[in-house]
């Protein structure tokens, strides 16, 4: 699968991409954005764990944000199962050199059409922590609304803090 953005393209993980995961991923001001599973340092191992994963027999979504052919960032989305099986959740993370220009809501922008044609789902979600009101605009822009605030849910990096669940509807 391939998407051409505004500012960049949206593809599939290849091993290749390991070294520039490594250099854009191990970054703090980026992981304490994400959940524990994007690991802090980020090293070569997580890499190829990671794009091993995103590569292989998935019902999820993982693409590559890339500029100028290097991977700067990915996006993707993760199929809720059980009674939320017709939930799908949003995800996407950006190298912190490439902030502010537009990239993730391109991303995002682009990818939600195509999460409701790939999956038979009616609600598409994201949950952000606080302590990040720009990826709470990205979904603003994308036609996400702000449905709650879940008080102290999340704990990270000693700290509690509240997570914003964004939705958007088929």
């Amino acid at each position: 699968m391939k998407i051409v953005t505004p500012s960049s393209t949206l593809r599939e993980w290849r091993m290749q991409d390991a070294s520039s995961l490594v250099k854009h991923g191990n970054n703090v001001n980026v992981a304490a954005t994400l959940r524990d599973a994007f690991p802090s340092p980020y090293t070569p191992e997580d890499a190829r764990r990671f794009i091993a994963m995103a590569t292989g027999p998935t019902p999820d979504l993982f693409l590559a944000i890339d500029i100028g052919g290097e991977a700067v960032g990915g996006v993707g989305i993760h199929v809720l199962n059980d009674v939320k099986h017709r939930t799908a959740e949003i995800g996407y993370w950006l190298a912190e050199p490439f902030w502010g220009r537009g990239i993730a809501t391109d991303a995002v922008r682009a990818l939600v059409p195509v999460e409701f044609g790939r999956y038979d789902i009616n609600r598409l979600q994201a949950g952000i922590f606080s302590t990040n009101p720009a990826s709470m605009r990205v979904l603003e822009k994308c036609g996400f609304s702000r449905e709650a605030v879940h008080k102290d849910a999340i704990f990270k990096n000693g700290v509690f803090l509240d997570e914003v669940l964004y939705v958007r509807f088929r």
